[in-house]
């Protein structure tokens, strides 16, 4: 099988890498001709994925027809905020009978579309699955056992993911609630920061609980209200990304939200980084979300308000805490 990583970013290279060492022919293709040229000759992702090496068999390329062209499926593995720009490049028919795979998590924020959207809205005839799932791309790659959720209309299509990505270290499950698995996929991130904050603070365990589980729970009405199931937002690409995206110290979101906790602006800290914190431009996304399916989401509401500057992250933890008192409403009850 021939298969097309587009994103050379660290989560797109654990693919190639994975997907080599399962015997696949894979191309990985890179944005910027230079850092292609970079990547062939040292065998290596310095910027994104350093010290995991690249087997000479997989290609490295900066065409983005020959990249197409050369899979039968394609992964698309690029930041959400630049995914229609790179398919603005390409042709609808260069996709035909292919099979698309997108792994972006965020929401875009002029359109407040989700990724496969965006592609659908480019290749109306896509044969789409999404996969998301906790999935930390320096784990991947390094063989670490890993659990995620293939997600499509077509239950062919994503028991083909299945059946063909799956291996030892990497485990599988299908899921027809693409919505779901984009949300819990993209709004994590938004929760991620809100966690770093706490972090940064030096609030505590507590306060980490509160954030997680609340935040997932906002995340879940607003997906219910945009046609999810619930369920999917206490699995894997719900809570279990949630999970690793807070704890793991390869968390970017995580480390954008400590340095916001400890007193830098955003600016600051994304100006000094190379690899996407998508967790910032999908704040802005989630808000907009919460107004456009009218849902109450107070801690996301919070985070956005710390993110752009306009409140102290203290003074934003203070107004959660003094909310007016209620019952522990849960996903399928009304508002918060």
């Amino acid at each position: 099988m021939k298969i097309t990583v587009l994103g050379d970013g660290g989560w797109g290279t654990a693919l190639a890498v994975m997907l080599d060492r399962q015997g696949k022919e894979v191309l990985l293709w890179s944005a910027f001709a230079e850092y292609a040229r970079q990547l062939d000759s040292k065998r290596e992702n310095i910027k994104f994925l350093p010290g995991v090496p690249l087997s000479k068999k997989i290609r490295i390329s900066s065409d983005l027809e020959e990249a197409v062209h050369f899979g039968e499926v394609i992964i698309f593995a690029i930041p959400t905020q630049f995914l229609r720009n790179v398919l603005y490049k390409a042709q609808p028919s260069w996709f035909d009978e292919k099979t698309i795979v997108s792994v972006a998590k965020g929401v875009e924020k002029k359109t407040l579309l989700r990724p496969s959207e965006i592609i659908t809205a480019q290749v109306p005839n896509a044969r789409l699955v999404v996969l998301s799932g906790p999935s930390h791309a320096e784990e991947v790659a390094r063989q670490i056992p890993t659990c995620v959720v293939a997600a499509s209309r077509n239950t062919l299509l994503s028991q083909f993911v299945q059946n063909n990505f799956s291996d030892e270290n990497f485990r599988i499950y299908t899921s027809d609630d693409v919505i779901g698995v984009e949300l819990g996929g993209a709004l994590k991130n938004v929760l991620a920061l809100a966690v770093g904050i706490a972090d940064g603070l030096k609030l505590g365990e507590n306060t980490k609980a509160a954030l997680m589980t609340r935040g997932m729970i906002e995340i879940a009405r607003l997906g219910i209200r945009m046609g999810a199931h619930s369920n999917t937002f206490f699995g894997l690409a719900g809570i279990g990304d949630l999970i690793t995206t807070c704890f793991s110290p390869f968390g970017r979101n995580l480390k954008v939200g400590v340095m916001i906790g400890e007193g830098k602006t955003v600016e600051e800290i994304t100006s000094s980084m190379q690899m996407v914190a998508e967790g910032v431009s999908t704040t802005e996304a989630a808000i907009e979300l919460g107004r456009k399916y009218q849902v109450e989401m107070p801690i996301i509401q919070e985070i956005h308000q710390v993110v752009t500057g306009k409140k102290p992250a203290m003074s934003a933890v203070h107004a959660l805490m003094s909310r007016k008192l209620r019952s522990e409403f849960l996903v399928t009850q009304g508002h918060r």
